[in-house]
């Protein structure tokens, strides 16, 4: 049986605007998930496929803009919360940065013929698993603002909310490794590969790394929420 909370806060919880964020990061977490399988699509020279898992992350990215155009549209002037409007519209921006990203690399992968050199494959699988790793961090945290709201911003929920961002402080550096690792590998043969396809692997790489500079960005709103 869910515990009963007395804080005035928690009768907000239903009205507030945080479920339709956690809405929206869940979609916008649905474009991430697209990314390992439409790389593996490519790897694997499945041209059909890589087109419709563009097609999927096309979908989730314009549910994710319809979350937020609602959002916007709908968010009172006025917040009975500790949170600053302009707060939670910057954190908004930060998740739909995410999906913006993805449909970005899948435009890429199919608007010209593009393959994974050999030299790159065990990097960039090292860099999805990371990217997807942070990515469900980022999730997590968006997921707990209920119970952020229902204890004050405080207690157990604000330690566990605290430690949560340092795991993706933690996950966005081990992803610069990778991303340099992985730039130095493909520095390594672009001589041999076609220049203008090591120009776009150098972009998607970039791209990719975004991501996590935005789910990094999304802890420190957090950050900032729980300072307040």
């Amino acid at each position: 049986m869910a515990m009963k909370t007395t804080n005035p806060l928690a009768k907000l919880v239903r009205k507030s605007p945080f479920k339709q964020l956690q809405e929206h990061m869940r979609a916008v977490f649905s474009c991430v998930s697209m990314l390992p399988p439409i790389f593996d699509a490519l790897k694997k020279r499945e041209t059909d496929q890589v087109f419709e898992f563009a097609t999927e992350i096309s979908e989730c990215e314009s549910k994710a803009d319809r979350i937020k155009n609602e959002f916007r549209l709908h968010m009172p002037k006025t917040l009975f919360l500790p949170v600053d409007r302009r707060d939670l519209l910057a954190l908004l921006n930060e998740q739909d940065g995410i999906a913006d990203d993805v449909e970005k690399i899948s435009q890429i992968l199919t608007s010209r013929d593009m393959a994974v050199p050999k030299e790159i494959k065990t990097c960039l699988d090292e860099l999805l698993e990371a990217t997807m790793e942070i990515s469900s961090k980022a999730k997590l945290m968006i997921e707990e603002l209920d119970e952020l709201v229902q204890v004050g911003f405080g207690g157990r929920e604000h330690d566990k909310v605290i430690e949560m961002i340092g795991g993706v402080r933690r996950s966005e550096h081990s992803i610069d490794q990778i991303q340099y690792r992985i730039k130095r590998a493909l520095f390594a043969v672009e001589d041999y590969l076609n220049p203008v396809s090591v120009v776009f692997w150098y972009q998607i790489i970039e791209i990719i790394g975004n991501i996590s500079d935005r789910a990094e960005n999304m802890s420190d709103r957090l950050l900032l929420f729980l300072s307040k």
